[in-house]
């Protein structure tokens, strides 16, 4: 059988040359900077790098679950929930690793939940996503605690030798653990899904249910366990907040990071490699924004007047940016055939 559409493998024969030299230009641009301001140019790098984090990880976790063709809008609420009790394990143990798995059950333990309302319940898919974002929000905000302190939180380790390369170094090989697991996961979940038999199916899923049970796949039980994925990764990203990040937990500290990764999934047109594109051009407006803020007293003079804009006005960059280019995208990404269809067995 003749796998078409986004069942197939990502086209070979075509080159993105639009794409090379986006990075290209992209590239140039750092080693100038770099040449003229290198320790700002490595700050913004690195803090890009960091800010991306939880948005490919919520990204990821959006297209483990619509891969197999159910829709998860509520990667905001898992990522919410799993910071909170990930951070309320590290206070309970002291033991961050435990913590960070801790955060990983919790990311699983909903996704079974949303995968219970969506498969088996049939309940709307889009409800129960925000069935799921309502509930974080309020059982988070009910239960938190003011004063609660940890013992500290993961730190950056940095590997020998290639944490000494010149700008590559200290922003690809100088970083905390959960930073490191998303870059590698960024490859796993792409072999995953496009270079395995696991893949193929969960695709298959995604696009033609029906055809895929005539040969033997178990439909809902393939988009159960995608589902319960995704919700572990959601999980890492509310991990990286409470865990990596920030080191405690602050009501609704997500802050649209779950949609945020959703916009970057369908830029990225549902793939991995795509979506990290996608997670680093928020990330560096993220960074950038923030670069602004701290040295706005001594920005260039054909620069001064950005430094007296409101702090919120530039603090909204990475979100227009979002919205910029989900108007741009979204008309062209064409999702999943059976996305948010619901699969009986006739």
């Amino acid at each position: 059988m003749q796998i078409t559409g986004s069942m197939a493998r990502p086209a070979a024969a075509r080159i993105p040359w639009l794409a090379i030299g986006a990075w290209g230009a992209l590239a140039i641009l750092v080693l100038i900077a770099y040449m003229r301001a290198p320790q700002a140019t490595t700050a913004v790098l690195t803090s890009t790098i960091r800010q991306s984090t939880p948005i490919i990880l919520g990204a990821l976790a959006g297209i483990m679950c619509e891969r197999s063709g159910v829709i998860n809008i509520g990667i905001e609420g898992m990522m919410l929930i799993s910071a909170f009790l990930g951070f309320l394990f590290n206070v309970w143990t002291g033991d961050l690793l435990l913590a960070t798995f801790g955060a990983l059950l919790v990311g699983a333990v909903v996704g079974a939940f949303h995968a219970l309302m969506a498969i088996t319940l049939k309940v709307d898919q889009i409800i129960a996503g925000t069935v799921i974002n309502i509930l974080a929000v309020g059982t988070t905000g009910y239960f938190y605690q003011q004063g609660l302190t940890t013992r500290g939180k993961l730190t950056p380790v940095s590997i020998p030798f290639l944490a000494d390369i010149p700008v590559i170094g200290p922003v690809f090989f100088s970083n905390p653990p959960i930073t490191y697991a998303s870059l590698i996961l960024i490859i796993v979940i792409h072999v995953l899904l496009f270079r395995t038999a696991w893949g193929l199916r969960t695709r298959a899923v995604g696009e033609h249910p029906a055809a895929a049970d005539t040969v033997g796949i178990a439909v809902n039980r393939v988009r159960y366990i995608n589902v319960i994925i995704g919700g572990m990764l959601a999980g890492l990203a509310g991990a990286f907040l409470t865990l990596e990040s920030v080191g405690s937990f602050e009501r609704n500290m997500t802050n649209g990071r779950g949609f945020v990764s959703l916009a970057v999934m369908i830029f990225g047109k549902w793939t991995p490699f795509g979506a990290w594109g996608g997670s680093l051009l928020f990330g560096f407006a993220n960074a950038l924004q923030s670069q602004i803020q701290f040295l706005k007293n001594q920005l260039p003079p054909w620069l001064a007047w950005i430094g007296d804009l409101p702090p919120q006005f530039i603090g909204m960059l990475p979100y227009v940016l979002t919205i910029a280019v989900l108007a741009g995208f979204v008309g062209r990404a064409r999702p999943p055939a059976a996305i948010g269809k619901v699969y009986e067995k006739e």
